[in-house]
This record gives structure tokens, C-alpha cells and sequence, in this order.
């Protein structure tokens, strides 16, 4: 008798149709709808198709209620994505400066990295997302730091021809010394 993994259990249309409409939810920002949802036992840490956890969803679209209301009910704020992507990288991507203190205040660890290594330093020095670059260096951040290429926050700035960000980093990296 050979040990075989159980099958996975198919769903219904309905319950197909009920996760759509909950993914929906997180992505338009209903933070009441979720605040419901949350209280009937609804798990914080769900993830669709790709990955992507309610907070991914309502915090890369901006929606500050609704991720305070799944930080507050158990959402992880590291829990990545298929593609190693985590909410901070995604807010200091989108230069969303409230969320991403909002995501900070509840743990996400300001020297998280994508799989190459990446952090939300980085992706806010090269979108020259000059407040959140203050912020995460205020938190701890690592100027030094150096993604799997060898690429800095300061490179990446540079390289991207961030017009305000290189020159915080290189005012960071002197006070480093």
C-alpha cells in the first residue's frame, strides 16, 4: 500500500463565486465587508490564485481601513506572494507612505527582500519615493544593503535617475560610517 496524497477537494460554483467575491472585497477596500467576514470566522491569511493574501490585495490598492482591519484580525504582513512580493514592497512600490508606516507599525520587517533579494528600500529609492525612503531608513533600514546583483538602494536610485532619493541614501550612507 503506497501513502498518496489525498485529492483536493473540488469546489463548487458557489463557493468559487463567494472566494470572488471576497478577494473583490479586499481589492475595492470594503473594510466593513471584511470586518463581517473576519468576525464569521473568515481566516485573515487567505490567499487567491496567485498568491496574493487580502492584505497584499488591500494594501497595494491603497486602502488603508480595510489593511488596519486585516492587520488587526491576524493578516501577516510578511506573508509573500508566489512571486516573493510582500505588502511593503508593494507599498513602498506604489509610494504609498501611510501604508506603508501603517504595514511597519504592525511588524513587517523593514529589511524584508524578494527571493532576489530586493527590499522596499530599494524599490522606494528607485521610484524616488523620497518619504518612505526617510521612513524606512528611520526604521532601520540597511543603505548597504545589496540585492543578489550587487545593486544597492543608492545604484538602483541612480540607475533609474531618481532625482531625490540618491541623495538621501548617500547623506545615510555617510552618517554610517
Amino acid at each position: 500500500m503506497t501513502d498518496q496524497p489525498s485529492p483536493k477537494p473540488e469546489l463548487d460554483d458557489a463557493a468559487l463565486a463567494f472566494a470572488a467575491q471576497v478577494f473583490e472585497s479586499a481589492r475595492s477596500g470594503d473594510a466593513e465587508r471584511l470586518t463581517d467576514l473576519l468576525g464569521r470566522g473568515l481566516p485573515a491569511n487567505i490567499r487567491n490564485h496567485n498568491g496574493d493574501s487580502l492584505l497584499m490585495l488591500t494594501s497595494y490598492h491603497g486602502h488603508l481601513d480595510a489593511s488596519r482591519v486585516l492587520l488587526e484580525n491576524g493578516g501577516d504582513p510578511q506573508l509573500r506572494n508566489d512571486k516573493g512580493q510582500s505588502p511593503l514592497a508593494g507599498a513602498a512600490f506604489k509610494g504609498n507612505l501611510e501604508m506603508t508606516r501603517l504595514l511597519l507599525d504592525h511588524g513587517a520587517d523593514v529589511e524584508s527582500a524578494t527571493p532576489d533579494g530586493k527590499t522596499a528600500l530599494m524599490m522606494a529609492a528607485m521610484f524616488n519615493r523620497a518619504e518612505i525612503v526617510e521612513l524606512l531608513l528611520a526604521r532601520g533600514a540597511d543603505p548597504r544593503r545589496a540585492d543578489m546583483n550587487g545593486v544597492t538602494a543608492l545604484t538602483a536610485a541612480q540607475s533609474m535617475g531618481a532625482q531625490d532619493t540618491p541623495e538621501l541614501l548617500t547623506e545615510a550612507l555617510a552618517g554610517r560610517n
